[in-house]
Formats: structure tokens, C-alpha cells, sequence
């Protein structure tokens, strides 16, 4: 037996012989000990929601919705029960809809994204890009509202 082979081999614990023996010896037990098992796992009831499920629920939000836009174009549509979130590229429609009627508790009643574009700038010199972003327009049930800047 070479040294390569001594490390090889697993050493089994007693433990598990001990518990192979018994199944081998008592395998009636055995079985009605894991169906009380489950009927114990099955019996077992959800804790009620608290603030740590709450937060793990709205996650979806901030994974979602940058931030509201705040323009004069945004504040006339508010009228209109539209509101403007800046949100992150890879979103689509029916995850706004999740996070905004999660985050704010209204229905939403349609959304509608617009992708703008980089465009270049220059200042003296000096040449570069004004980034590009995604923004969703989302229209909400008539009556309900957002208060989208804290008074």
C-alpha cells in the first residue's frame, strides 16, 4: 500500500455504522420515525409577516425603480394620474408594475417606457458623453395618488 492510496481511503464514522446497523436490524421503526417526521414538518405553521419579510417583499422596488423624475413635464402629468421613475435598463413593463403598485399600494393601469439616448457634449475642448437611462411612464387608477416629493 502506498502513501497515495493511504489518503485515498474515507474513513467511515461509527456513527453511521451504528445507524446502518439499525436499519438493517429494526427497518419497521425506522420507517414510522421519518413518517412522524414529516408529519411534524407538515404541522408546522409560518411565522407572521414582520418587518424583515415586509422588506425582503418591496426589495423587488429598489431593484427596479432608481428614482422618481421630477420635471415640469412629470409635475403637469401627475394631473393625468401619470408619474415618471428613472429605472434601470434591463427592466421590463411587468416588473415596474410589481414595484410601483408594491412600493406605493395603488393599481396600476398601464406603464410605458421610453429608452433615451447618450448624446455627446462638449465643453471647450473637451469632448465626452452625457449618459443615456431608461424611464418608465406609469399610469395609476383615477383617485389614487403618489406622493412622490415628501412635504
Amino acid at each position: 500500500m502506498g502513501i497515495k492510496d493511504f489518503f485515498k481511503r474515507k474513513k467511515i464514522k461509527t456513527d453511521e455504522i451504528k445507524k446502518e446497523e439499525d436499519i438493517k436490524t429494526k427497518p419497521q421503526e425506522v420507517e414510522t420515525e421519518l413518517k412522524e417526521k414529516k408529519k411534524k414538518d407538515e404541522t408546522k405553521v409560518r411565522p407572521p409577516a414582520t418587518r424583515k419579510n415586509q422588506e425582503a417583499r418591496t426589495g423587488l422596488a429598489y431593484r427596479v425603480l432608481e428614482a422618481p423624475q421630477v420635471t415640469e413635464k412629470a409635475t403637469d402629468l401627475t394631473k393625468k394620474d401619470q408619474y415618471i421613475f428613472k429605472i434601470f435598463p434591463r427592466t421590463n413593463k411587468s416588473e415596474i408594475r410589481k414595484a410601483v403598485s408594491e412600493l406605493y399600494g395603488v393599481d396600476v393601469v398601464s406603464v410605458k417606457t421610453i429608452k433615451v439616448p447618450a448624446r455627446k457634449r462638449r465643453l471647450g475642448k473637451i469632448k465626452g458623453w452625457r449618459k443615456g437611462y431608461k424611464k418608465a411612464i406609469v399610469k395609476i387608477k383615477e383617485g389614487q395618488k403618489i406622493e412622490v416629493l415628501p412635504r
